[in-house]
């Protein structure tokens, strides 16, 4: 059967992957089992379209990421990007696909490197491929902050003077400057406060209109998932247990499990008319309009 035509084909194809993490014991470390982190996941992701994988800690969601970045070796299966299985890139081949695939961390703090300025930081990749050079670095860094909402002013500090969200816009602007088409989140907002979040999230949905990325979104958290994801994949010990576009998936919950995390989602305290001091309303509601 020939290949489908490139219009029609899904920039992120995984078939049956399977990754296991070896159980050994004896002075000798036999082998006795197997940690099945991923067992059996079949999933698509279109060119430009948001994905949330949604689970909770130790469901294979991580490792599922790990493995799709190349830092896991699966254990049987395939995952083709723009149709080329990825298992067999190498040398130059692998290296452009480091370029295709980019990833954010759950912690900025330890995925940034503390002894590196953002001007490092941020044009470490564009240097090592050759899309900048020493000359015209600080060039480009200042257009990567432009795009995630930081000043150029900010490009001679160091990690640790920025708060949780600035530090986590920075690693955006790092993964955004080699010219990713699929960025994977793994739990990207779910170490920031809840305005904080708000922002990241925003921020992700204008770089996905603007830059035409595809996103594969990471998280425990239904709340966040449906408020960014056209589809949610949820998994419960390596498997997939149910997926479907996000507005029909949340209004008929088939899986148990699913409905479980839905359940989880803290809903704010429901008050009473006659408890709701009048006065403070109008005052905010004036402060806010002003």
């Amino acid at each position: 059967m020939p290949p489908p035509p490139p219009w029609r084909r899904p920039l992120l194809e995984i078939r049956d992957l399977r990754t296991y993490y070896p159980i050994r014991r004896g002075v000798f470390a036999r082998t006795v089992g197997a940690v099945r982190a991923v067992d059996g996941v079949n999933l698509t992701l279109q060119a430009g379209e948001t994905v949330g994988i949604v689970g909770e800690s130790g469901c294979g969601k991580t490792t599922l990421a790990r493995t799709i970045l190349r830092l896991e070796r699966p254990h049987t299966g395939q995952i083709l990007v723009d149709g080329v299985d990825i298992a067999t890139l190498r040398g130059a081949a692998l290296k452009a696909y480091r370029r295709k695939v980019q990833v954010v961390f759950q912690d900025p703090f330890a995925s940034l490197n503390p002894r590196h300025t953002v001007l490092d930081l941020v044009t470490e990749g564009m240097l090592a491929h050759g899309l900048a050079t020493p000359a015209n670095r600080r060039g480009q860094a200042v257009r990567l902050l432009e795009d995630v909402g930081l000043g150029a002013d900010l490009l001679d500090r160091y990690p640790h003077a920025f708060s949780g969200g600035q530090r986590q816009r920075i690693a955006i602007a790092r993964a955004l400057s080699l010219g990713p088409q699929l960025l994977i989140c793994d739990e990207a907002v779910s170490a920031l406060d809840l305005s904080v979040q708000a922002q990241i999230l925003n921020l992700l949905a204008d770089l996905r209109e603007r830059r035409g990325l595809a996103y594969l979104f990471i998280t425990h958290d239904m709340a966040v998932v449906q408020h960014i994801a056209d589809r949610i994949v949820v998994m419960q010990q390596g498997r997939v247990v149910e997926e479907g576009p996000t507005e029909e998936l949340l209004a008929q919950l088939r899986h148990p499990y699913t409905r479980e995390l839905l359940a989880a989602v803290p809903l704010p305290p429901v008050r009473s008319a006659d408890s709701i001091d009048t006065r403070h309303a109008v005052c905010t509601e004036g402060a806010q309009g002003g």
